[in-house]
C-alpha cells in the first residue's frame, strides 16, 4: 500500500466517522424532541382534563343556581296566588254583605214609596181643602179691600220693580265707585310717578321782540336817510320794525317766530357793529339766517339727545327745532312735546311697554305745528303725512293721528300719547287763557248742567274742572242723582270742548224744619 492510498483511506474513514457522529447526534436530537413532544401532549391532555372538570363544575353550579332561583320564584308565585285567593275570598264576602244591604235597602225603599204615596194622597186631599179655603178667603179679601187679585198682583209687581231698580242702581253705584277707586289709585300712582320726575321750564312767547339800544341816536341810524335802512331791513327779514317814542328800545313784530328771531339777531349784530346800510343789512341778514337754521337743527338734536332717541330723519329733526319758536296758548310747543315724551316714557315703563317707542310717539305728535301754516290741512293731517313719508313706525303714525281722538288708537302707545298730551296741556300754569274765553267756558258748563230737569243751581268751580250741581230733593232721588251725574258728564263731553277732565258733583239735600210755639 502506498502513501496516497493510505491518505485516501484515512480521509474516507474520517468522513465515515463524521457522518456516524452526526447521525448519532441527530438521533439524540430527534429522541429529545420526541420526548418533549410527548411531555407537551401529556400536559395538554392534563390541562384539557382540568378544563373539562372545571366546565362540568361551572355547569353544575349554574344549574344549581337556576334551580334555586326557580324554586324561589315558584315560592313567591305560590305566595302571591295564595294572597290573591285570600283577597278574592274577602271581596266575595264583601259583595255578599253589600248584596244583603242592598236587599234590605230595597225593602226600605219599597216601604218608603208606599208611605210616600199614601202621604201624597193625603197632601192632595189637603191641598184641595186649602184651595177651597184660599178661594173663599180671596173672595172675602176682594170684597173687603175693593181690589181684584190681578190688580193686587200688578201693584205688588210695580213696587217690586221699583225696589229692584233702586237696588240695581245702588249695586251699580257701589261697583262703579269701587272700580273708580281701584282705577284711580293705579292711575294716580303711574301719573304722579311720571309727573314728579318731569320738571321743565315754562315760558310764554309773544309776537313782539324788544331790542334795547345803546342810545336814542341809534334809532336814526336804523331808520337811515329817508327810511332806506329800515325799508331794506323789513324787506330782507319780513318783519315790521316799530320805532316809537319809547326811549332806548326798538320793537320787532312778526307772527313767524323764526323770522322774528332772525331779525332780532341781525339787528343786534348791526347795532353792535355800527355799520348800518342796505348792502350791509342784506349780508348780515343772510349770515344770521344760516346761523338760525343751524340753531334750529341743533335744538332738534338737543331734544333727541335729552330723550336718548336715535334714527330720526333729518327733516323731522329740523321741524322739531322749529317748534322751539312755536307756542300754543302761551305754552312752548317744543318743551310741551319733550315733556310729553318724558311722561310717556315713564308711563310705558310702568306698564312694561317700550319706553323709547312711547317717547317717539309723544315727541312727534305735534310735529305738524311746525309746517301747518305752509301747507294745507290741520297739524294732525300734516304730521301724519310727514311721519308716514319719512318712514316712522305704524305705532307712531297712529299715535299722531289719534292724539286728538279724531282716529281710534290701535295700540297702547296711542292711548299713552293722548294721556300725556292732556296732562302736559292741562296741568296748572301750562297754558294761558283769555278772561273772556274763561268766563264763556264757565257759563257753558253751568248752562249744560242746568238744562236737565230737577236741577236747581249749578256752579263751575276750580277753573272749570268741577261742576257742583244742586238738585230738588222732591224731584230727584238718591239713585237718580247718581244717574244724573253720569248724564251731565256725557252731555259736557258731547257739547263742549274742555282742556281737561271735568268732575260733576250732584248734591241732594232734604231739610226738615218745624217750629215750637
Amino acid at each position: 500500500m502506498n502513501f496516497e492510498t493510505g491518505i485516501a483511506l484515512g480521509a474516507a474513514l474520517g468522513v465515515v466517522v463524521t457522518l456516524l457522529l452526526r447521525w448519532i447526534r441527530d438521533r439524540r436530537t430527534v429522541e429529545g424532541a420526541a420526548g418533549r413532544a410527548r411531555e407537551l401532549i401529556r400536559g395538554a391532555e392534563q390541562e384539557a382534563e382540568n378544563l373539562r372538570k372545571a366546565a362540568e363544575l361551572a355547569a353544575k353550579d349554574e344549574a344549581l343556581t337556576k334551580k334555586e332561583a326557580m324554586e324561589a320564584e315558584r315560592a313567591a308565585r305560590t305566595a302571591e296566588l295564595r294572597d290573591e285567593k285570600t283577597r278574592l275570598l274577602r271581596k266575595e264576602e264583601g259583595l255578599d254583605r253589600k248584596a244583603e244591604t242592598l236587599e234590605r235597602r230595597e225593602d226600605d225603599v219599597a216601604k218608603a214609596g208606599a208611605d210616600a204615596r199614601s202621604e201624597a194622597a193625603e197632601l192632595r186631599s189637603r191641598e184641595k181643602e186649602l184651595d177651597a179655603l184660599f178661594a173663599g178667603y180671596g173672595r172675602k179679601v176682594e170684597r173687603l179691600a175693593g181690589i181684584t187679585v190681578e190688580d193686587a198682583r200688578a201693584l205688588v209687581m210695580d213696587e217690586a220693580g221699583v225696589e229692584a231698580e233702586a237696588e240695581a242702581e245702588r249695586v251699580f253705584v257701589r261697583r262703579v265707585e269701587r272700580a273708580k277707586r281701584e282705577a284711580e289709585s293705579r292711575a294716580r300712582d303711574i301719573v304722579v310717578t311720571a309727573i314728579q320726575r318731569v320738571a321743565v321750564d315754562h315760558c310764554a312767547e309773544s309776537t313782539v321782540s324788544v331790542l334795547e339800544l345803546p342810545g336814542n341816536e341809534m334809532k336814526g341810524r336804523i331808520i337811515g336817510r329817508e327810511g332806506r335802512n329800515i325799508r331794506a331791513f323789513e324787506k330782507a327779514t319780513g318783519v315790521d320794525v316799530v320805532i316809537d317814542d319809547t326811549p332806548g328800545v326798538v320793537s320787532l313784530s312778526a307772527f313767524d317766530p323764526v323770522r322774528r328771531e332772525t331779525a332780532f339777531r341781525a339787528l343786534t349784530r348791526l347795532v353792535q357793529d355800527g355799520r348800518i346800510h342796505p348792502a350791509r343789512i342784506e349780508d348780515v341778514v343772510e349770515e344770521v339766517r344760516g346761523e338760525v337754521e343751524e340753531f334750529v337743527f341743533a335744538s332738534g338734536e338737543d331734544a333727541l339727545a335729552e330723550l336718548d332717541l336715535h334714527g330720526v330723519h333729518p327733516n323731522l329733526v329740523t321741524l322739531l327745532g322749529r317748534l322751539r319758536f312755536r307756542t300754543s296758548y302761551g305754552q312752548n310747543v317744543l318743551r310741551h312735546v319733550v315733556e310729553c315724551a318724558h311722561l310717556a316714557g315713564l308711563i310705558a315703563a310702568e306698564l312694561s311697554l317700550d319706553p323709547k317707542l312711547a317717547k317717539r310717539c309723544a315727541l312727534l305728535h305735534d310735529i305738524g305745528k311746525a309746517v301747518s301754516h305752509e301747507v294745507e290741512g290741520g297739524h294732525v293731517e300734516v304730521a301724519v303725512e310727514l311721519a308716514r313719508r319719512l318712514g316712522e313706525p305704524p305705532e307712531v303714525v297712529n299715535a299722531i293721528a289719534a292724539h286728538h281722538e279724531d282716529t281710534e288708537a290701535t295700540s297702547h302707545y296711542g292711548v299713552i300719547t293722548q294721556i300725556v298730551d292732556a296732562i302736559s296741556s292741562a296741568r296748572p300754569g301750562a297754558r294761558r287763557e283769555t278772561l273772556e274765553r274763561y268766563l264763556k267756558r264757565m257759563r257753558e258748563l253751568e248752562e249744560v248742567a242746568t238744562s236737565f230737569p230737577g236741577v236747581k243751581n249749578a256752579y263751575a268751580i276750580h277753573a272749570g274742572r268741577e261742576v257742583r250741581v244742586i238738585v230738588n230733593p222732591q224731584m230727584v232721588s238718591d239713585p237718580e242723582a247718581s244717574r244724573l251725574s253720569r248724564e251731565i258728564a256725557r252731555a259736557v263731553e258731547d257739547r263742549l270742548t274742555v282742556p281737561s277732565e271735568v268732575k260733576v258733583t250732584v248734591l241732594r239735600e232734604t231739610r226738615a224744619v218745624d217750629y215750637a210755639r
